[in-house]
């Protein structure tokens, strides 16, 4: 089952015997605490961890569903038919996506840009598990974690080990997926290639999908702490974009499209170079990565077409070293690092053949981070950790055919203060107390109130408690938190008649999140995932008016069935309503409605095959929950869809 990780060990003299004894208990999961390899015992405090075995139960074909489906996480339906969901922690709206930072094996995926990370890219089967902190994050990850981390954690090698398989999957809506990987481990050194096509025309007219995607790298090891490596990773995707429909049309025909010309495409590539090595009791850590896109779009109009093409270009570069060790019997983890990120795009725009922009884009950012975890107290399991960061962003930016251009250097400040402590056995108490921000991305400042004034800094103030009660058969957690916002950066578009991105008055985020986890025997297990948020400003012209596109309440619950060379898995998800997305004054007649969809997968495995059928969406709920004006600006939702897959293993 998803666990909530609460057990450190915490005598310095015991600490391989409690590694070891520990790794018995979570099998391989090894997760990487203050963005390092780790035991369980140095998981982030509250951390949630979803392992490749739920994963693979519960059918979820790539890593944005799994995190939704099995992590309880609440997710946008795409705006251009990719799987890439917006995936929303705590409640910031259209810009979750820029309140939450996605980590996969230490490197950055969070976009400078309004755009999801792309995590479809990522092979499910690499994935050993995923690390959800929810949250202010920013001390580790900077920019944008205020809502908080997930971090995905890709397997390791073990010595002289092979697996590979082939996976085809076929659907409705001329659904499709073939999927080729492999991997071989000699002594010291390790291999791995995944190979994967996939299409979709989806649920609506005009918005078809097709991804093709490699993902291939290799590694040296010596031991458990010293290896280096790289991994490449390429995606080839073309989308056709659906568009928006107001309320009379979604209720007339949720799938019609009015934008039956518009198209994209987008074209990624990465590359990561990693290591790690141990000297002298010290974990010295690096990862260098490139990435480059391009993104082409196609708006066709009455009045002409407007074409849209940008390339961006991303280096990032984080050396780290960890100290574990001994003050007075008692284990401490010291972690200092450098974060150095460079960003740059060139676009190019044009409408009925007339160039309307030449932008050229950049930002540099550099940042120091130190953080220092003690574990006291052995009979009750205490924690207590403290760290700070500075970072300096400096962003460029300039447009001669929009007469538009600025520079700007914003230095930030980001600290935490958490705990943890086991009064009494198996209940855990934790606490987190922080500050963390986020800049304006480059399409932000692109468009403010002022012309070539860039938006300030937004900053939060985070807060959270949490009582844990975990024993061998079940698990619940409860936390409440708070996070107030100052200049929090987002969309208006009643400003200047047509739009902006702008600081808006204070806002504050606070509610209550509950896991729950229970296996009722050898074969049955249920869990369930609720959040209840308010999303209000707490000050200015729209005082206690409530943010908008925040559903108020999600919950999510899953019952898991595990017989011989069989399993089910099925889930449930309520999502309550939330405000339109023009709605900041809250005075639209309606609120978007609430709505419960339904999914589920059966499979059954014939020696080195597995056969499974899945559905989503199976009660062809019509529902939508991207809608950016009152009735208007609405992106409908997927209907119901069936799936057949094989998987062959070897």
């Amino acid at each position: 089952m998803t666990m909530t990780v609460f057990r450190p060990c915490l005598l310095a003299a015991a600490v391989t015997l409690c590694f070891a004894a520990q790794a018995e208990d979570f099998g391989s999961v090894t997760v990487t605490g203050a963005r390092f390899e780790a035991d369980p015992a140095l998981a982030p405090i509250g951390a949630t961890i979803i392992s490749a075995d739920e994963i693979r139960r519960s059918g979820a074909s790539d890593v944005n569903a799994a995190i939704r489906k099995v992590g309880g996480v609440y997710g946008r339906q795409s705006l251009d038919g990719s799987p890439d969901f917006g995936l929303d922690l705590r409640g910031f709206g259209t810009n979750s996506s820029q309140n939450l930072v996605l980590v996969v094996d230490g490197v950055r995926l969070s976009e400078n840009e309004l755009s999801n990370a792309i995590l479809s890219t990522i092979p499910i089967d690499t994935v050993d598990h995923i690390e959800i902190t929810r949250g202010g994050a920013s001390v580790l990850y900077g920019d944008g974690a205020t809502g908080g981390v997930i971090n995905i954690v890709t397997k390791r090698p073990s010595a002289n080990s092979r697996r590979g398989s082939v996976f085809v999957e076929g659907g409705q809506f001329h659904a499709g997926e073939v999927r080729v990987s492999g991997a071989q481990a000699w002594e010291n050194f390790a291999a791995d290639a995944t190979l994967d096509h996939q299409r979709s025309d989806n649920y609506r007219d005009n918005n078809d999908f097709k991804q093709t995607h490699f993902s291939g790298g290799a590694q040296w090891f010596a031991n458990q702490f010293d290896r280096i490596g790289f991994r490449y990773e390429g995606a080839r995707q073309d989308m056709r974009f659906a568009g928006s429909l107001n309320e009379a049309q979604f209720s007339a025909n949720p799938r019609q499209t009015k934008t039956p010309d518009d198209n994209g495409s987008l074209d990624s590539d990465r590359l990561t170079v990693f290591g790690q090595y141990r000297v002298a009791g010290h974990d010295l850590a690096a990862d260098l990565s490139y990435r480059k896109k391009t993104v082409e779009a196609a708006y066709i109009s009455s009045a002409g077409a407007y074409h849209t093409t940008y390339e961006s270009k991303t280096w990032q570069f984080s050396p780290r070293v960890r100290k574990l060790g001994a003050i007075n019997g008692m284990v401490n983890e010291l972690v200092a690092g450098i974060d150095f990120m460079k960003w740059e795009r060139t676009g190019l725009a044009d409408f009925a053949g007339f160039a309307t922009s030449n932008a050229d884009a950049s930002q540099k950012s550099k940042a120091l981070y130190l953080r220092d975890e003690l574990r006291f107290d052995a009979a009750h399991e205490g924690r207590i950790s403290a760290g700070v960061r500075r970072e300096i962003f400096d962003k460029d930016f300039t447009d001669p055919l929009a007469g538009a251009g600025y520079n700007i250097v914003q230095g930030l400040n980001a600290w935490e203060l958490q705990a943890s402590y086991m009064p009494v056995t198996a209940v855990t108490v934790f606490g987190k107390l922080g500050q963390s921000y986020r800049v304006a991305n480059s399409d932000e400042n692109a468009v403010t109130p002022k012309p070539n004034k860039p938006l300030a800094a937004q900053q939060s103030h985070d807060a959270e408690l949490g009582l844990s009660y975990a024993n061998a058969v079940q698990k619940i957690t409860a936390r409440v938190f708070r996070h107030n916002l100052t200049n929090e950066i987002f969309y208006d578009p009643t400003i200047n008649g047509f739009g902006a991105n702008t600081n808006l008055d204070p806002t504050r985020r606070q509610g209550l999140e509950l896991d729950a986890e229970q296996k009722i025997d050898a074969a049955w297990a249920v869990s369930a995932h609720y959040q209840h948020v308010q999303a209000k400003f707490r000050a200015g012209a729209n005082n206690g008016k409530e943010m908008v596109l925040v559903p108020k309440n999600t919950l999510s619950a899953r019952l898991a069935w595990t017989g011989d060379g069989q399993n089910a898995d099925v889930g449930v998800q309520w999502v309550d309503q939330q405000r339109y997305g023009s709605d900041f004054t809250n005075t639209c007649s309606a609120e978007m409605p609430s709505f419960t969809t339904l999914d589920a997968r059966y499979a059954r495995q014939f020696g080195q095959w597995e056969w499974a059928v899945s559905g989503q969406n199976l009660t062809d709920k019509r529902y939508y929950s991207q809608a950016f004006g009152c009735k208007d600006g609405i992106y409908p939702s997927d209907g119901r869809q069936l799936k057949i897959s094989a998987r062959y293993e070897f």
